[in-house]
């Protein structure tokens, strides 16, 4: 008898009590629909009513045309599980290119995801799995990812790759990469392979979150065989807390991130680099109307590319080193980043310099931002223990200390023998950065004694707005307010060019350098050539 359209689990041998081992009728049930697909030509749904539905030690493999939807997070639970299994990653659906030959002449089309979750707690692998997802398909087109709730996966939570005419919609990604110590492939919440359809992959991933992942929150990666890196890619309306990375661009073109909020990641809040599967970094990317706030390092880390990247009226504050951190990692491109971009953007309160030029550019564009009020990691060295410190999980408090608000921003604190990194401080407590993401403590051997010695270092006497480390050729900035407006001020120069920077060329016109906490300029190196006219002091 032939298939009806939608069929509900249940019906067909599903148990969904949590006990009952489900993944075989489960697999059973999408072949069998996927059959019926293949041979009428219409697209089947498989509809899992509310219950807690096993998938033990084995991954189910997905079928084209064929949509899985629940009743609600919450409701529809998949829990993945491996017990017997332990060398065998358990995602809830899979269809690779490695496992299934699969490609463009062999996709999923068609189908959708809706309004369930997957509980990945259960699936622990003897070494780490980059296939341990929750889910992992490849080369997907007309997709449709939305309202769902993935959780605590020991790879990446959704680790799908190739998705063409694909929207990725209200997914909900938390503590997944929980076997990934930081270093490994894979690891976030929501991972996107891409390349996989050639110069163009239409792809739109909005109204998602993501928090506590092991290594980026949301992040697109170029994958090692395939070239050119692909345009049509957006980030829209998304949200990456506690994540190593917040959201991350590792090897698209065009890539373009809008309306979205990445705060209280570990090493930088949005991230162009070279530490995807192919060592290439992002080009021609454009993030804006973006909220990068209190990350535990830089607000924005870019680098490995050639440029060009353009980030628009951000608001890039609270980091607890760099607002803007151009930079080249090793084993990536190398060269001078191009037509670098930085218009309109709200530069504040970042702990150190609150733009930082740490690599090669050329015939960049530095165009009406406002840098104010940065360098707040302003205290000295500081040290104490005994009676009135207390250590938790999560803060050190001195009952005799005075610190100045802020002061140790982003410092590593030292307590007996164990590091904790600052976030933010008042007179007598300092808020400490989990120990990695998704942790609920600093501490990576225990919560410290009361009265155990503490010790903090001293800050940095030069804290700039701009801060020039590196070759800067042939440069345009104009229209800049570079300056401080606090009491006491922090931001010790408008622009800081170092023993180890050079500025060649290009213009420096109607900036506002007034203000500063020292001097409105501080050229260790003289610029070279250009012209300079009508910057205020």
């Amino acid at each position: 008898m032939a298939l009806p359209s939608t069929v509900d689990a249940r019906e067909h041998g599903l148990a969904g009590d949590g006990v009952t081992n489900d993944q075989p009728a489960f697999q059973r049930l999408v072949d069998a629909m996927g059959a019926a697909r293949a041979a009428d030509g219409r697209p089947r749904i498989v509809h899992m009513p509310a219950g807690r539905y096993l998938m033990r030690d084995r991954a189910t493999l997905w079928r084209s045309g064929v949509s899985l939807i629940g009743a609600g997070r919450g409701a529809t639970c998949f829990v993945l599980d491996n017990p017997g299994a332990r060398t065998t990653p358990v995602p809830l659906a899979w269809f690779t290119a490695a496992q299934h030959r699969a490609g463009r002449d062999n996709h999923l089309a068609d189908l959708t995801f809706a309004h369930f979750e997957i509980d990945g707690s259960g699936v622990t692998t003897e070494e780490y799995d980059p296939l341990a997802k929750g889910l992992g398909l490849q080369y997907v087109w007309r997709g449709l990812f939305t309202d769902l709730y993935i959780h605590d996966t020991a790879a990446t939570g959704f680790g799908c790759d190739f998705l063409q005419d694909t929207v990725v919609d209200g997914v909900l990604a938390e503590r997944c990469g929980r076997q990934d110590n930081g270093e490994e492939m894979g690891g976030a919440g929501i991972g996107i392979g891409i390349g996989g359809w050639g110069m163009a992959e239409r792809l739109t991933v909005t109204a998602c979150t993501a928090i506590g992942n092991g290594t980026n929150g949301i992040f697109v990666e170029l994958q090692r065989d395939n070239w050119p890196p692909p345009r049509g890619i957006r980030i829209t309306a998304c949200h990456a807390e506690d994540n190593r990375f917040g959201i991350s661009d590792w090897g698209a073109d065009g890539l373009l991130v809008t309306s979205s909020t990445m705060v209280g990641n570990h090493e930088a809040g949005f991230d162009v680099s070279s530490q995807g599967t192919a060592s290439v970094g992002g080009r021609g990317g454009i993030v804006t109307g973006c909220v990068i706030d209190g990350n535990v390092r830089d607000g924005i880390a870019l680098g490995n590319t050639p440029g060009p990247y353009a980030l628009r009226g951000n608001r890039i504050s609270n980091n607890g080193r760099y607002g803007y951190w151009e930079h080249n990692l090793a084993g990536g491109d190398q060269e001078p980043a191009a037509d670098i971009v930085l218009e309109s953007n709200d530069i504040r309160d970042n702990a150190l310099d609150g733009v930082r030029i740490d690599a090669a550019v050329r015939d960049s564009a530095v165009l009406g931002n406002r840098i104010r009020n940065n360098g707040r990691r302003t205290a000295g060295a500081a040290e104490g223990g005994g009676e009135g410190v207390r250590v938790a999980r999560l803060s050190l408090t001195d009952e005799g200390a005075d610190w100045p608000p802020d002061g140790h921003r982003g410092k590593q604190v030292r307590v007996g023998a164990q590091t904790a990194l600052v976030t933010f401080n008042t007179a007598t407590e300092l808020s400490l950065a989990p120990l990695r993401p998704g942790a609920d403590t600093a501490w990576a051997d225990g919560v410290p004694a009361a009265g155990t010695a503490y010790r903090l270092p001293a800050a940095a006497d030069v804290r700039a707005g701009l801060a020039v480390a590196a070759a800067v050729t042939r440069p345009q900035m104009h229209g800049n307010r570079i300056g401080d407006d606090q009491r006491p001020k922090t931001q010790t120069h408008g622009l800081r060019i170092t023993p180890d920077g050079s500025w060649t060329g290009g213009q420096a016109a109607d900036n506002d350098l007034g203000g500063n906490a020292a001097a409105a300029t501080l050229f260790e190196t003289r610029p070279v050539g250009g012209r300079w006219r009508d910057n205020d002091a």
